[in-house]
């Protein structure tokens, strides 16, 4: 599950009454940033990091020391899978006041030169169970740290995505109040900004989403509503998550046609920012642009190429993820819009993307994979694509270059994954789009 984004602070008194200027000022005069967010790179580095440790035959420790304190990189197995022993583990560094920054749960496995990945939809039931990171629980930066009842609601939300099944309907949250006006404060402050910031493909989207999906001020959307919208429009479909996954969890998703969503919203005393995924980022960044077919296949392009792909590809196709799913731009005749999850979820940082202070580029895989990203303000460098073709192309180039000993083509009329490693497949894939082709022709013939 990709990101959630950060934008700045505002006050509850903020609505749509008085004029754009004076949101604006109002928004731009409070901190940028409260906080770090997570993001796909981040987590695909530690993975990265994690393997290479792995493979040294070493016992030795190491660790940073800043200020007098220090930052250290543990690996540890559990003796048992449960989740008491994991608690109880936990209650170690409680002990000894140690703040986490970081945690993971995986299965024990031998390095492998291919990663396993799943071969049909079914079994992304095994890829949603690694959560890289349990807020608010640990982390005591997070807004609802101190709130038990927060928490609480958290986890009740939470567990709904942990007995999820694939091929299942997704439960209906009843949001509270609060929950709701969290919402409404997002959803009033960006809906007139979408209109000369937002891509067309947004807009049109977005358009159908309040008139078939419940989108509204005073509603937040069901998972299940939406997820049966966008397999009509796109054949991706929603699966509630209880946080942000493992980059190469979340990717694997994404080539099933799969958009990892959670179902719960941040907390109430933090309207505009959010330092993990929630609900108000994901249906109002993320689900719009997935109703489009050519962002849908470009999304689904990025989640193919990580298929079996080392940790260090993962580390770029996360960054690519970052700089055009998240905070991409786009051209639309002589203006630039924005199209990125990231961006079209946070006020300020879609205000700050489109304006004359940052340095635009253009959209070119084999830099972006590599360019450093910015996750504690806003970015300084964005990256403009002509279109979704023109993208799809440039990226479907790059993904020819990542070193793996086949190739994969997702089959829409199962769900499954086939992987093209010898002759006899490649065969049969090309007999398909033979017969798709001569369609194609048959029907080009009709025109004339």
């Amino acid at each position: 599950m990709p990101n959630s984004t950060s934008s700045t602070s505002s006050t509850k008194s903020l609505r749509r009454a008085g004029s754009e200027m004076e949101r604006s000022d109002s928004i731009t005069s409070q901190p940028r940033f409260v906080g770090r967010r997570r993001s796909l790179i981040e987590d695909a580095r530690k993975e990265r990091e994690a393997a290479e440790a792995a493979t040294e035959q070493t016992e030795q420790i190491v660790f940073e020391e800043d200020d007098g304190k220090a930052l250290l990189n543990l690996f540890f197995t559990l003796r048992s899978s449960k989740s008491p022993a994991l608690s109880r583990t936990l209650k170690v560094f409680e002990t000894f006041e140690a703040k986490l920054h970081h945690l993971e749960s995986r299965l024990s496995r031998k390095l492998k030169e291919v990663y396993w990945f799943p071969k049909k939809i079914a079994e992304l039931d095994r890829c949603h169970h690694l959560v890289t990171k349990f807020d608010p629980d640990l982390d005591q930066d997070h807004p609802g740290f101190r709130d038990p009842e927060y928490r609480k609601r958290r986890k009740m939300i939470g567990d709904i995505a942990f007995k999820y099944k694939h091929g299942e309907a997704i439960p209906r949250v009843d949001y509270i109040q609060e929950e709701v006006e969290t919402w409404r404060e997002v959803y009033t402050t960006l809906r007139d900004l979408y209109t000369t910031h937002a891509c067309n493909e947004y807009l049109e989207a977005l358009r159908l989403l309040e008139k078939h999906c419940g989108y509204s001020p005073n509603n937040i959307p069901q998972l299940e509503d939406i997820s049966c919208f966008l397999k009509e429009h796109t054949g991706f479909q929603l699966r509630p998550v209880a946080g942000l996954l493992s980059a190469r969890d979340f990717l694997a998703s994404l080539a099933f046609r799969v958009f990892q969503c959670t179902q719960y919203i941040r907390h109430a005393s933090s309207p505009m920012h959010s330092p993990e995924p929630d609900c108000v980022h994901e249906l109002l960044g993320h689900v719009p642009m997935l109703a489009n077919k050519s962002f849908a296949q470009f999304s689904q392009n990025i989640g193919l190429a990580s298929l079996g792909a080392s940790e260090d590809d993962i580390e770029k196709l996360s960054t690519l993820y970052w700089f055009t799913v998240e905070f991409g731009l786009c051209k639309q005749g002589d203006t630039l819009k924005a199209y990125g999850a990231g961006l079209l979820s946070s006020y300020g940082e879609l205000v700050h993307a489109l304006s004359e202070e940052t340095e635009k580029r253009e959209f070119d895989p084999e830099t972006v994979a590599v360019q450093p990203y910015q996750d504690q303000t806003y970015q300084p460098v964005y990256f403009v694509s002509g279109s979704f073709s023109d993208a799809k192309d440039k990226l479907r180039m790059y993904a020819m270059g990542i070193k793996r000993p086949f190739s994969v083509r997702f089959d829409p009329y199962t769900s499954s994954m086939e992987v093209l490693d010898n002759p006899v497949k490649i065969r049969e894939g090309l007999e398909s789009l033979k017969d798709d082709l001569k369609v194609l022709t048959d029907a080009l013939h009709l025109l004339d």
